[in-house]
């Protein structure tokens, strides 16, 4: 369960980590003049924020985080916001809060590391800004440190390991105690609260010395939710809406769940797509999406299936991942084959693992069909390497 920013930010304040001064959730044009004339006359802030609360990522880029000096700007811009298309989500509410005093900007992260088994800290001087661009453009900008449950007992990171973080990255002297105790806090956080990403972009420093989180982007593990009654006060009308191409699976009884990354992933078997997931990540991308076609392979399923991570316009690259039991090598052949019939011309190279029951039958289908867009790998490291690969091509 992904959280828009300011209830990330709800969440980082009842954990102790610093955040700026409560804004309001608007819905409407009339909604964000008020609350900026609250804001503005309550002399909290002579500027303040308008942001777009979507479940995405890029709302800066995309026109959808606008600075208003005054309360008439403030309700030109919640005009402009509120309806605009970010990627696939239309925004229905924005958050109002007073603009921050920005001396400095940093990045800070928390997240669960499945290919090491614990978490992974992420922090950087070099914040607001694309933090995968500056990690190709400039690697030792970005501090990464794996974090072992057994070096954080009690689901608590020790003090010096944090100092240690902060000082790797060049956080400031004058701020870096203060840092560290943020750092302290985000890791508790993630643990507390059964999240698998805390991450703030832009962590500031502001003008008069404090560090606060100037935004939030949280992820929350669904499968805990049972130990968490507060969960569902976390969906609220207007946000929570399904993901159109979510929605349209489920609709199709396709289990598909819609990720940030550009390499589409068909399996069969969610054990089988999770590893997927794993070993994309162990090459350098990321998942476009999470999709288990289940035991069928027949050209119905194939094709919808297909058909749905294609419409995804971040998906680059596809690695179809499928082991042979009771579903056949050969049946799994002739359904791509026959998908890639119905869908017609895309852009996209499909990279294809067969394995298990009459794999090499169904190996042999693909390469005589001579399809331009397919792609056959033997190993799933292969595989995945491939598709990353041609997803950054």
């Amino acid at each position: 369960m992904d959280l828009v920013e300011f209830q990330g930010k709800q969440l980082f304040k009842r954990n102790g980590v610093p955040v700026p001064k409560e804004g309001a959730v608007c819905r409407t044009v009339d909604e964000v003049e008020q609350a900026a004339r609250d804001i503005i006359q309550a002399g909290e802030a002579g500027m303040v924020v308008v942001k777009a609360q979507v479940k995405t990522g890029g709302r800066g880029k995309a026109g959808g985080v606008k600075l208003a000096k005054s309360v008439d700007e403030a309700r030109e811009l919640g005009e402009s916001i509120l309806g605009l298309d970010i990627k696939g989500h239309e925004v229905r509410v924005v958050y109002v809060e007073p603009a921050s005093d920005i001396a400095e900007e940093y990045y800070l992260s928390v997240m669960h590391d499945r290919v090491h088994k614990g978490y992974l800290v992420i922090c950087s001087r070099e914040g607001g800004v694309d933090i995968e661009e500056v990690n190709r453009t400039n690697p030792d900008a970005v501090v990464k440190e794996s974090i072992l449950p057994s070096e954080a007992p009690g689901g608590e990171l020790p003090r010096e390991r944090a100092e240690d973080i902060m000082s790797r990255a060049n956080i400031p002297d004058d701020v870096r105690d203060e840092a560290a105790d943020l750092l302290v806090k985000l890791f508790a956080t993630l643990v507390n609260e059964d999240a698998t990403l805390a991450e703030i972009n832009p962590l500031i420093r502001t003008e008069d010395g404090r560090v606060i989180a100037l935004d939030a982007k949280v992820s929350l593990d669904g499968n805990a939710a049972f130990r968490h009654d507060d969960y569902d006060e976390w969906k609220i009308e207007g946000i929570d809406a399904d993901d159109p191409l979510e929605a349209e699976a489920k609709e199709k009884g396709i289990q598909y769940v819609k990720l940030e990354g550009s390499v589409g992933i068909l399996g069969n078997g969610a054990g089988l797509v999770m590893a997927t997931l794993d070993v994309v990540a162990q090459h350098g991308g990321e998942a476009a999406n999470f999709l288990d076609v289940g035991g069928g392979a027949s050209a119905d399923a194939m094709a919808q299936s297909l058909g749905l991570v294609l419409k995804d316009p971040n998906v680059r690259s596809v690695f179809i991942n499928i082991f042979g039991g009771i579903t056949r090598g050969e049946e799994v052949a002739n359904g791509i084959v026959e998908a890639t019939k119905r869908l017609g011309d895309f852009p996209q190279k499909l990279v294809v693992r067969l394995d298990g029951t009459n794999a090499e039958e169904g190996r042999r289908i693909l390469d005589e069909a001579d399809l331009p867009s397919v792609v056959t790998a033997p190993t799933m490291d292969e595989a995945a390497a491939k598709a990353v690969e041609l997803a950054n091509a």
